[in-house]
Parts: C-alpha cells; sequence; structure tokens
C-alpha cells in the first residue's frame, strides 16, 4: 500500500496536468451556435455604415518615418495612432461629435458624427499653437473630459515625442473651430512657450482620467510605451530600445499620475495638475502601457485602475489613496497555480495585453472585465481574459482588495470570448437594449501582401537578452502582412450563455486592421452608435438602426456646481425580473477610443416607473448616495449633496 501511494504521489503532477488539458481541451471544444441560431441572433441588430468627414488639405502618408535604427521595422513602428473618442463638444445635448487621430496625416480632427442632417460644423483640426511642437510628434490619441471644471467639454491629446496637450474649450466660442479652444501644457515647461519642442519627448499609448484620490476633482493615468526618446525622429539614430522580453518585459516608459490642483474659464482658459510622486514601484511603472481603465470595484467610489500592458503581466491596481494624496496597491488574482495556467492568472500573464474594459459579462450585476490580446491561430495564440468577478459584493470584495487578492477568475474560453484575432480596444454596449451585454472588439496589426509570422515566430521564441535591440529584429516594413485581414469583433451573449462573433452576419468584418472604438447615442433615439478607427485607412462611424429595440434609461449625471460630467458616478438599476443592471460615467477607458459620458442601460422588456440607485462624490469629495424614481428614457440628473432631475 506504501509503494502505492508512494506512486501516486510522485505521478501527482502528471495527472493534475492531464485533467488540466483535458478540461481545457473540452472548454475550447463547447460547440458553437449553428448558422441558423447566429442569424436569429444577428436579427436584432442592424448598423449602417457612414463616412467620417476628414479635412483634406493636409500631407498624405502611408507609413512613419522612424529613428535610423528602426528603419527595418517601419511597419511594426507605425501599428499605433489612429484613435476616436465620441461625445458632445458644442454642448448640443447630444453625444453627435467626434475626436479623431489620423496617422495618414498626423492630426487631430474635430468632425461631427456624420447622417444627422446639415453639418453643424466644418470639420477642423485641433491647433497645438503656439505650444512648441516639432516634426518628429505624432498624436495618438484623444481623451474628452472638463478639465478647468467650467461644464464645457475639452479635449486631451497624447501623442508620442511629446507630453500631453490640453484644449481648453473657450467660455465665449459660439461654434466649434479651431479658434474655440485654447491649448495649455499637462506637464509645466521651463523651456521657452513656443518655437520647437525640446520638453521629454514622452512616447504615451494610455490615458484613463478618473477621480482616483476622491477629492472630487477628476485626475489623469498616463500609460507610456517605449522610454522616452526620438523614436520617430528620421534624422536620429539610436536612443532608443525594443522591449527586453516578450513576456516579462520591464524596461518600457515610465507612468504618471496627474492630481488636479486648479482651473479657470474664460478666453484663455487654464487647468493646472501636480504630478504625483512614488505612486507606482519600478516594474509596475515600467510596463509597455498600451491600454487602461478606471472602475471602482469594492464600493468605495475609489476607481481602481487596471493597466494592459503589452509583453508582459497586466496591472491591477487597489485604491487606496485619500484626498490629495493617491496611492495604490498591486493586487493578484486568485486560484491554485496547480490548475489555472500562471498566465491566466490576473498579474500574472505574460500576454499582450492591448485593451480593456469593465462591465457585467455574466449578468450578475457586479462588474468584470474583457482584456483583449493576441489570438491568432498559427500565429501567436494566447487569449483573451474574461476576468468574472468571483465576490460575494462589493464588502467582500473589499476585504480580497485590502489583503492583495484580486476577486477575478478568467472564463474567456466557456464564455466563448477567448479568440477573437490580435486584438486591440474593447468596448461593452447593449446595442439592441435587450438588457444583455454586448462586447465589440477590434483587430488586426499589419495589412500587406508578404506574410510574416514565421520570422515573427522566431522572434517570439528568441532569447530575451536578444530584443531589446533593434538590430535582431526581423524585416517587418512596407508590404508586409501580419493579421492585416482580421475584422473586428462583434460579440453578443446566445441563449446558451456563450457570446458569438457576429460580425460576419452583421456586415461588419471589413478586412482592415482597427484600433480604437467609442460608443454613444448620436441622435438621442435611445440606441447606442459606435465608431471606429482603423489604422492607415479611414475611420467609420456605424448608426445604429437595429429594429424592435427593448427600453433603455439614459442618464446625463453633472455636477450642481457648472455642470461637469460627474465621471466615476455609479447606477443600478433592478428590473421587475429581478435583474440589476449597473453602469457608471466613464471618464476615458480603453486603447485609443473613448465612449461618451452618458450611462446607456438596457432594460429588455421593462416599463414604467423604475428605482434607480445613484452613488457619487460630490466636488467637496464626500461619498453620496440616493434613490430616484424614473421612467425609461432619457434623463439629465444633477448631482451635488443630492440628487435631482433637471432639464437638459
Amino acid at each position: 500500500m506504501s509503494k502505492i501511494a508512494g506512486w501516486g504521489r510522485r505521478q501527482l503532477a502528471g495527472v493534475l496536468a492531464l485533467v488540466l488539458l483535458v478540461g481545457m481541451f473540452v472548454a475550447a471544444r463547447l460547440p458553437e451556435a449553428s448558422a441558423g441560431q447566429r442569424a436569429e441572433m444577428a436579427s436584432g441588430y442592424r448598423f449602417t455604415p457612414l463616412s467620417i468627414d476628414i479635412p483634406g488639405g493636409f500631407p498624405q502618408q502611408t507609413i512613419r518615418r522612424v529613428n535610423k535604427d528602426y528603419e527595418h521595422i517601419r511597419a511594426w513602428i507605425s501599428t499605433v495612432g489612429s484613435g476616436i473618442a465620441m461625445n458632445d463638444l458644442d454642448g448640443d445635448g447630444l453625444a453627435n461629435d467626434l475626436c479623431v487621430t489620423d496617422p495618414r496625416i498626423d492630426r487631430v480632427v474635430v468632425t461631427p458624427t456624420p447622417g444627422l442632417g446639415a453639418p453643424r460644423y466644418a470639420s477642423f483640426v485641433l491647433d497645438p499653437s503656439p505650444l512648441p511642437m516639432n516634426p518628429y510628434i505624432a498624436p495618438m490619441g484623444c481623451v474628452p473630459g472638463d478639465f478647468n471644471e467650467d461644464g464645457r467639454t475639452d479635449l486631451l491629446v497624447y501623442w508620442w515625442g511629446r507630453t500631453p496637450v490640453l484644449f481648453l474649450a473657450k467660455r465665449d466660442a459660439t461654434v466649434l473651430s479651431p479658434a474655440a479652444y485654447h491649448p495649455v501644457e499637462l506637464v509645466p515647461r521651463a523651456g521657452p512657450a513656443a518655437g520647437a519642442y525640446d520638453g521629454p519627448q514622452w512616447n504615451t499609448n494610455a490615458v484613463a482620467v478618473a477621480d482616483f484620490d476622491g477629492d472630487g476633482h477628476d485626475d489623469i493615468y498616463v500609460g507610456n510605451y517605449f522610454p522616452d526618446g526620438p523614436i520617430i525622429d528620421d534624422t536620429a539614430a539610436g536612443g532608443m530600445v525594443m522591449n527586453d522580453s516578450m513576456s516579462l518585459a520591464y524596461n518600457g516608459g515610465l507612468d504618471h499620475v496627474f492630481r488636479w490642483t486648479g482651473g479657470t474659464t474664460g478666453a484663455t482658459p487654464n487647468a493646472t495638475y501636480a504630478e504625483a510622486e512614488g505612486v507606482f514601484s519600478e516594474d509596475v511603472s515600467r510596463g509597455w502601457a498600451l491600454a487602461a481603465a478606471g472602475q471602482d470595484l469594492d464600493g468605495d467610489l475609489l476607481p481602481e485602475l487596471y493597466v494592459a500592458n503589452d509583453f508582459g503581466p497586466d496591472r491591477l491596481l487597489h485604491n487606496r489613496s485619500t484626498p490629495g494624496d493617491i496611492r495604490f496597491a498591486l493586487v493578484d488574482g486568485t486560484g491554485s497555480r496547480a490548475v489555472v495556467p500562471k498566465s491566466k492568472l490576473l498579474g500574472h500573464d505574460s500576454f499582450k495585453g492591448m485593451g480593456v474594459d469593465f462591465g457585467d459579462i455574466d449578468g450578475d450585476g457586479r462588474y468584470d472585465m474583457y482584456v483583449g490580446n493576441i489570438t491568432t491561430p498559427f500565429g501567436l495564440q494566447e487569449s483573451n481574459f474574461a476576468f468574472v468577478n468571483t465576490s460575494k459584493d462589493p464588502a467582500d470584495a473589499r476585504t480580497q482588495l485590502n489583503g492583495g487578492k484580486a476577486p477575478f477568475a478568467d472564463r474567456s474560453a466557456p464564455l466563448g470570448l477567448a479568440w477573437s484575432g490580435w486584438s486591440w480596444d474593447v468596448k461593452f454596449g447593449d446595442f439592441a437594449n435587450s438588457g444583455e451585454q454586448s462586447i465589440v472588439q477590434t483587430a488586426g496589426f499589419v495589412k500587406g501582401h508578404v506574410n510574416r509570422w514565421a520570422q515573427l515566430q522566431e522572434l517570439a521564441t528568441a532569447n530575451d537578452v536578444l530584443l531589446a535591440h533593434p538590430h535582431w529584429w526581423p524585416k517587418i516594413e512596407q508590404g508586409d502582412d501580419l493579421a492585416g485581414g482580421q475584422p473586428l469583433a462583434f460579440h453578443v451573449r446566445g441563449p446558451s450563455g456563450r457570446f458569438e462573433d457576429l460580425s460576419a452576419e452583421l456586415g461588419l468584418d471589413e478586412r482592415i486592421p482597427t484600433r480604437g472604438i467609442a460608443t454613444g447615442d448620436a441622435d438621442g433615439d435611445g440606441r447606442l452608435d459606435f465608431a471606429v478607427a482603423r489604422q492607415w485607412d479611414a475611420p467609420v462611424f456605424y448608426r445604429n438602426e437595429s429594429p424592435d429595440v427593448g427600453a433603455f434609461l439614459g442618464l446625463r449625471l453633472v455636477h450642481e456646481a457648472g455642470g461637469a460630467p460627474a465621471t466615476g458616478a455609479q447606477v443600478s438599476v433592478t428590473t421587475p425580473d429581478g435583474r440589476r443592471h449597473i453602469g457608471r460615467v466613464d471618464a476615458g477607458s480603453g486603447h485609443s477610443g473613448k465612449r461618451s459620458f452618458e450611462v446607456h442601460l438596457g432594460l429588455g422588456t421593462a416599463s414604467g416607473p423604475l428605482t434607480v440607485e445613484l452613488a457619487w462624490r460630490d466636488r467637496t469629495g464626500t461619498p453620496r448616495q440616493q434613490s430616484l424614481p424614473l421612467t425609461p428614457g432619457w434623463h439629465t440628473i444633477q448631482v451635488g449633496s443630492q440628487a435631482q432631475e433637471v432639464s437638459a
């Protein structure tokens, strides 16, 4: 008997590995919906693609100029920079304005959403002058927000080659145009206020806006990708590195957090921010950040921060701040290493984090997380993450987070969300008002005609000591292809609980690399529209014309002082069928796409009065809670010490 027991102990690791492999195989082989079932699921949705107006007259490019050391990988370096945000920029009460970063012209464009009659203004390019610039700066994304708290929507633009710029809306502007914005540096400079930019050469690819310290004012997280340096200066050689690992890289650009300190309005508005020191440890700060999202997970109205990192572990940071003092603690996923692969454990993954959003994946009324990674068969087959919330309630989540543990488990395979291509931005949304969240996800990398997967696979298996040196990277130039024909995905939850990608059935499967996703209700009809930024191609707006949609609740939550959006405010509605629907005022989560400030909740067949639970922090930082009786439809709610409905 002792010999048998000893043999069993020796074989335990192998048995567990076999059980794990069989379990993963079974999960991966779960039956997919039939063609008929998919057609029936798709019948509830209809989107009409419309062209977005981009102003002409600017020099066009099809690939970036780069540092001389990167010349042979120009196509790789040229794979980011296409972003899009959807919001109400002109104050007409509708999310019918777009802010687009377009690498074809390397400009930031403000333009009305198409398909709503005569344009309210001509599309235009933001003008950063008289701030210093130079030819080796390129915009990467645009984040709407009220950064000086005067009730007007401003724009934050982040770049490769310099620090971010705030374009503050002027009080006396009557129409959107370049003259309607006053540019201000986010990072104060000691150098000249105009001329050629010679400041820090940040290479930013992730920005998240939220009230991190709970003082009632929004702060700004800036996640840098490459270390500071002349990445797109074709007159320079050297001064840059690549990632020092494909799975554990900690040599990226430093991340930063800026705390709001004040703002003024008028013809020359201003907003001031102070950098919070010592927020991140070196290994957290040096990840290769591509996306970030903030969301309160434990009910204290202090948003946690998720950072999706390329080439190494993503980070979930538990918020332990107090007003004026921003502090985060790194937390890890729970689960036994014997049955959960390391790369499926939150905070220990070795994947290529590209996009992230918070939403209710499984319909239990708690926030989950969906993360896009590289998932290409016969290329690099990792896995997306569908991190499902395993806590009992916010109090249980707080206990676990305070103990350093994140109550999330990846369920991507059984949910049908594990594989979708070379993924980027992700956005939750209920596009049919069914009460079920769908997920839109961009995909694709480099579009060309010469397949370079073999060379990339060789690089992925190379010794890490070679990776940081661009010389050792294989040629990836204009005309080469890596996942260039992958379409975006439109994940819809089926009757079995498993998600199906209906992009082909809905005509969304154009074979063009896509990057950012913005969502909002452009025409106020209660149906979520969305816009997509495409890399080296024209952006597109998808007007939602879905038939027979359900009821919805739409909330515009604003502060009573100034009318700025009450970012971070939480909304919960329980419908008569007992289902709890949740939403929040998102101030800017994701890769290079930003949703509008409105909270949109699909309610299915619900009708009549609803009890809406609201939670927010007022301008003093005091947490508030209140219930309001509301009917389905759009409402504007003003929050301060109390919440009350007002005319739009």
